[in-house]
């Protein structure tokens, strides 16, 4: 017969201090970890069924009396208990999905490594295992110290524009960076092959030849091209110069300089064809961002601890091995940032042209109508 489970303790003796933006299902986890309880136990324990009886709200006088912490202690740190909620999108944008930070390990009286919301699957925090020594200057060839620049960047992007236009802007400027990064072509210009090289660099300083099925992932794709994404990305979610982009004359040309500038390429000029700056100018800077599909609020009851840890569905694997079939063949960045979801929601906008397959959708990208013909 399996040992009946302890029952759960008034107070429990040993109550860590949350991290700061950790989730309320990660707290409980390492609470249970630490006292050897069970850690669904503890969510049933510290939540009511409200609004439903399926949907579970957490009581943080319950949290309090079960940690000895004070409610508004934990409400600063855990995000379910804040009064008023805080704004779940931006958290799409934050740098790491894992606290504490990656300049030291996790104590080891801490237990299971803390969580935040999960952020956009492109943030490169997760991938620099030496952040000391990535914090010295280095060459283009480096790509630690670009990456972190990018990621100081990233939030000062975020306080000023908000997550809406910040979410719709990074991945705008995904695209258009992933579109740039493509196989070497008659119309690249000698601007466009030292970026694209520059990327490639990158690439192969973050996945080596011959260790690809160990080191691949899509986020190091993106990695790659995080440093000059970011520095895009400003441009794509002002106002003004998205008011720029969309006039004519001397307002476009100066829209075109600051591209140039930020793209690290001189010799820019709007194309009709594989152009997805141009197609953007046409389509999209005129309209308003797009939103994300979903949110972190939006799964109901949040998370238990035991979901924490869910196992990699079979699809997922399958496309993950794929990609890495696809990218150990020919080792273009470009077009599996493309085909990669996380850019669906500005690639295939509400607006744009459907079609049959992706690849058509790509293809629609990256072309205009009428405007640069």
């Amino acid at each position: 017969m399996m040992p009946s489970p302890s029952p759960l303790p008034r107070r429990l003796p040993i109550a860590p201090p949350p991290a700061r933006h950790e989730i309320l299902a990660s707290h409980l986890a390492r609470l249970a970890a630490l006292n050897g309880l069970d850690g669904d136990e503890l969510w049933q324990r510290v939540t009511a069924p409200f609004p439903t009886l399926r949907r579970r709200t957490p009581d943080p006088d319950s949290l309090a009396a079960l940690t000895g912490r004070p409610a508004w202690h934990l409400a600063g740190a855990l995000l379910e208990l804040r009064d008023p909620p805080p704004t779940w999108e931006a958290f799409r944008h934050h740098p790491a999905d894992r606290l504490p930070t990656l300049r030291r390990p996790p104590p080891r009286r801490q237990g299971v490594p803390a969580l935040s919301p999960p952020p956009l699957p492109l943030h490169p925090a997760p991938l620099l295992d030496r952040p000391t020594r990535l914090n010295k200057p280095g060459p283009f060839t480096e790509p630690g110290h670009e990456l972190l620049k990018a990621q100081r960047q990233h939030p000062r992007l975020l306080r000023r524009r908000g997550w809406a236009a910040t979410y719709d802007a990074v991945l705008t400027a995904f695209m258009i960076c992933g579109a740039r990064w493509g196989p070497r072509g008659k119309l690249d210009t000698d601007s466009t092959f030292v970026q694209q090289t520059i990327w490639d660099i990158r690439s192969y300083t973050l996945i080596p030849e011959g260790t690809e099925r160990q080191t691949f992932s899509s986020s190091r794709g993106f990695a790659a091209i995080y440093p000059e994404a970011i520095e895009l990305a400003p441009l794509v979610a002002d106002p003004y110069w998205r008011k720029m982009a969309a006039g004519n004359g001397a307002e476009l040309d100066l829209f075109l300089t600051q591209v140039r500038h930020r793209l690290r390429d001189p010799d820019y000029q709007p194309s009709p064809e594989a152009d997805a700056v141009a197609h953007w100018i046409e389509q999209d800077c005129w309209r308003p961002p797009c939103p994300p599909p979903t949110t972190f609020a939006a799964a109901p009851g949040h998370r238990k601890p035991s979901q924490l840890n869910t196992p990699i569905s079979s699809a997922s694997l399958k496309r993950h091995d794929n990609a890495l079939v696809w990218f150990t063949r020919k080792r273009q960045c470009g077009n599996l940032i493309l085909h990669h979801r996380t850019i669906h929601p500005v690639l295939i906008r509400e607006w744009s042209i459907e079609m049959e397959q992706y690849a058509g959708a790509i293809w629609q990208s990256q072309r205009t109508a009428k405007r640069f013909r």
